[in-house]
């Protein structure tokens, strides 16, 4: 009982510090860095994985802290998945119109290009 209640404690004064430090939402974790793909997806696996199990069970006050935490890392990774596959979708632009146009020299390059990327995520 006395750890539940230093566990509630503790989030409420995350929260309540964070809230009053940084507006909104609080930023005191930076979560992990994802300065590539690879990394990025990485992340995003092991993290939502992590998420998954935590979820499974009954959530504690401390659960709800670990949560609160793997979210940065969560938030890196898919900020860098969404920026790849934002320039995967202008690069598959660009095998389509070679498609279209039966521009092989671009189709390849592009194609590789866009296979590269694709294949990080899906194999």
């Amino acid at each position: 009982m006395k750890n539940l209640i230093k566990n509630t404690v503790l989030v409420v004064s995350l929260v309540v510090a964070g809230g009053a430090v940084a507006g909104d939402r609080p930023s005191h974790f930076k979560g992990h860095a994802a300065p590539d793909l690879n990394t990025a997806v990485a992340h995003f696996s092991e993290y939502n994985n992590r998420l998954e199990k935590l979820l499974a069970g009954e959530l504690t006050d401390a659960d709800i802290a670990i949560v609160h935490e793997l979210t940065y890392t969560l938030e890196n990774a898919l900020e860098k998945i969404n920026a790849d596959f934002d320039e995967l979708a202008e690069t598959l632009e660009k095998v389509h119109v070679a498609s279209e146009t039966a521009n092989r020299d671009i189709l390849q390059k592009a194609g590789s290009v866009y296979l590269s990327t694709a294949r990080t995520v899906i194999k």
